[in-house]
C-alpha cells in the first residue's frame, strides 16, 4: 500500500491519500481506547468477583481456588499447607448494640490485624459474615497452631474502640494441615471443627 504525501493525489489503484491513512490511524486509536477500556472493565469486573466489597480481602471463592492449588501442590510435590479458619466472637452483639456500622468497623479491624499477624505471602479470606480463612504455604501443624495463638492474642490487646466506646475484640481460630486425600470442604471442614473445640462448644 501506497500512501501519498499532502501535495500529492492519490491516482493508482492501491494508493491511499493523506486523509484516508489519518484517518485509519485515527481509528486504530480509537479501538486501542476501546480495548484498554475493556480490559480495565474486565479487570475490575474479575477482582470483584474474588475480593470483599467491604474488606477488600479475596472472598471464599477465591480462597477455595486457591485452597484446591494448594491441594494440587501438596500431592505433588508433598508441600505442607496449614489452613486456619477464624471465628469473630460477639459480632452480632456489636451489631445490635452499636449498630451495624460499628460492626462493619470490627470487622476491618480485625482484617487488619489478621493481615499484620502473617507473612506477606499468606492469603487472608473473608469466607462470611464473620468468618476468616488463612493459607500458611509452606507451613506444618506447629506453625499454624503458633500464628493462630499469635493472632488470637494481637486481636484481644487491640484496644478496639467506636466513638469514644471500648468494644472488646476476640476470636476462636481453628488448624488444619492439607492431606494427600483432602477437597477444599473437608480441610475447611476439619479447621472448623477444631475452631469449635477451642470455643468449648
Amino acid at each position: 500500500m501506497i500512501v501519498s504525501k499532502p501535495d500529492e493525489a492519490a491516482n493508482d489503484e492501491g494508493d491511499v491519500s493523506w486523509d484516508d491513512a489519518m484517518a485509519l490511524l485515527d481509528e486504530i486509536e480509537r479501538l486501542r481506547t476501546i480495548v484498554a477500556t475493556n480490559e480495565a472493565r474486565i479487570a475490575e469486573l474479575d477482582r470483584l468477583a474474588h475480593h470483599d466489597p467491604l474488606l477488600g480481602l479475596p472472598n471464599r471463592r477465591c480462597f477455595f481456588a486457591n485452597l484446591d492449588r494448594l491441594i494440587a501442590q501438596a500431592n505433588r510435590y508433598d508441600a505442607e499447607t496449614a489452613v486456619l479458619f477464624v471465628d469473630v466472637d460477639g459480632l452480632k452483639a456489636i451489631n445490635d448494640r452499636h449498630g451495624h456500622s460499628a460492626g462493619d468497623k470490627a470487622l476491618v479491624e480485625v482484617s487488619r490485624l489478621l493481615i499484620q499477624s502473617v507473612r506477606t505471602g499468606d492469603l487472608v479470606a473473608r469466607l462470611a459474615g464473620d468468618e476468616f480463612g488463612i493459607l500458611l504455604e509452606n507451613s506444618n501443624e506447629l506453625t499454624g497452631w503458633q500464628t493462630a495463638l499469635r493472632i488470637i492474642e494481637t486481636i484481644d490487646d487491640c484496644g478496639f474502640c467506636v466513638d469514644a466506646v471500648c468494644l472488646p475484640l476476640s476470636v476462636a481460630v481453628g488448624v488444619a494441615v492439607i492431606r494427600p486425600d483432602d477437597c477444599p470442604e473437608s480441610v475447611v471442614a476439619r479447621a472448623d471443627q477444631e475452631m469449635y473445640k477451642i470455643k468449648g462448644i
